[in-house]
């Protein structure tokens, strides 16, 4: 009874919300290409937040991770990048660092694009060396927007994505076309990650609770820019649905449990609740203003030892990259926590100049939003590509400029100090396009290579070798 009379108090204020927003469903639409959608549905996560009933014992894990499939190929741990003398990201930063320094001395031409390497002394490498990107595969057939990528034990590439009816012909388990954005699917290589392809018949990677499926309950519509990390025994995945994050589990990639909301996450107005100064959203010169908070958006994962580190985008206009941190083995993802150091790091602190959309704006490359984490561990830090979007400019109908960016911890933690690289943004210069910032790794017998979107057209693979 009083949970009933709570959820139509609850009801009540979302109405007189609503009405006190300038009426949501009455303003124009709004398309933001980075994945955080502006939009009535976007209550949804008000109403599930308000109305679920606590409690007090969170499921077993064991309850929540299936078994594996007898006769699948298993996922390997990552491999250590930078050895057998290819270099690796603390290789690209601190090289690259150096070649910028000869040449402003003009003793030594510059590196292309961005696709120089800093770190410590092991980042150094050889003296006159440069660690650069170059692509070795134009068109690898996954589609241009993201990727990430496991290398199973038995050689094959397994690279997660989202995809739809509309985009590749996918079903749900129910025999349903699915809208887009779409669901997880898996595109699978077996020449080293030379080419994908998608199994036919293309049906999503989750099952669904019951048919037909429930966007809600399943979020079978937009299971949007998946990552996952292996620790050995499990494989985490984590995607945006609505601004939010939701954590799936599973033994062998295929088999998954149920998904755990990342707490707290989403996108969210203050009259909701509060929210710190990092999650903030402030003014855009060119987007109406709306929501007022942001801890979520596409995310990032990276497992250390029995802690799972999910990152996540905080606050908009400027954007900032931020975590959150529980245990792999005693702890849903409703009980982490946030990470003490939030924010890690924060992108352009302004717009900069309103006409520009090239070259001239790349110092604002990442204003608007910071996302879709990429995390290694290189010696004693940890490195991360991330999305930078900088947003629409004059009439634009969504977010037109993204770049791809490049960060480091300061200290042995992640939770902790982070520096973004000085020459940011990395690869190409803006507008760049909306495939290029969700960058996917791969690291096959110490060798980095890189599958993103240099056009907006095709996804290739990219190999970091030096020059």
């Amino acid at each position: 009874m009083h949970q009933r009379k709570r959820i139509h108090n609850i009801w009540s204020i979302i109405i007189l919300g609503i009405l006190c927003t300038n009426c949501v469903a009455c303003q124009p639409a709004r398309v933001f290409l980075d994945g955080l959608v502006s939009k009535p549905a976007a209550l949804i996560a008000t109403i599930d937040a308000l109305t679920r009933v606590p409690t007090s014992t969170p499921l077993l894990l064991t309850t929540l991770t299936p078994s594996p499939t007898p006769g699948l190929p298993l996922p390997k741990l990552p491999e250590s990048p930078g050895t057998n003398g290819h270099p690796s990201l603390a290789n690209f930063w601190e090289s690259g660092l150096e070649a910028r320094k000869q040449e402003s001395k003009g003793t030594e031409e510059p590196g292309s694009g961005g696709a120089e390497g800093q770190g410590d002394d092991q980042g150094r490498g050889d003296p006159g060396r440069v660690a650069i990107f170059t692509v070795d595969v134009e068109d690898t057939g996954l589609p241009m927007g993201e990727s990430d990528t496991l290398v199973m034990q038995n050689g094959e590439l397994w690279s997660y994505l989202h995809a739809s009816d509309r985009s590749a012909g996918v079903t749900d388990p129910c025999g349903n076309p699915v809208e887009f954005p779409g669901c997880t699917v898996i595109y699978r290589s077996t020449d080293g990650g030379v080419s994908f392809h998608l199994p036919s018949p293309a049906v999503c990677q989750f099952p669904c609770a019951t048919c037909p499926c429930d966007s809600e309950e399943d979020h079978i519509d937009q299971q949007q820019y998946p990552r996952l990390t292996y620790n050995g025994q499990t494989l985490f995945l984590a995607y945006e649905y609505r601004g939010r994050v939701r954590l799936r589990r599973s033994p062998d990639g295929v088999s998954w449990s149920y998904p755990e909301e990342v707490a707290g996450s989403g996108i969210w107005k203050l009259w909701l609740h509060n929210c710190s100064q990092e999650e903030r959203i402030g003014p855009h010169p060119f987007v109406p203003y709306d929501y007022e908070c942001l801890a979520g958006g596409p995310p990032g994962l990276y497992t250390e030892e029995e802690t799972l580190y999910i990152f996540v985008a905080m606050g908009q206009n400027p954007g900032s990259m931020g975590c959150y941190r529980g245990s792999t083995v005693s702890t849903t993802a409703e009980l982490f926590t946030r990470c003490q150091n939030n924010p890690l790091f924060t992108g352009a602190t302004d717009y900069g100049p309103l006409e520009e959309k090239g070259t001239a704006a790349n110092a604002h490359f990442d204003f608007r939003t910071t996302s879709s984490a990429e995390v290694q561990k290189i010696g004693d830090r940890y490195y991360m590509l991330y999305e930078g979007v900088r947003g629409p400019g004059p009439g634009d109908p969504g977010d037109t400029q993204f770049g791809l960016g490049l960060a480091r911890s300061l200290t042995s933690e992640i939770d902790g100090p982070w520096e973004t690289y000085p020459y940011n943004p990395i690869l190409i210069d803006l507008p760049g396009n909306i495939g290029l910032g969700h960058a996917d790794l791969v690291v096959i017998d110490g060798q980095t290579f890189l599958y993103t979107s240099l056009d907006g057209i095709k996804r290739s693979r990219l190999v970091l070798h030096w020059k």
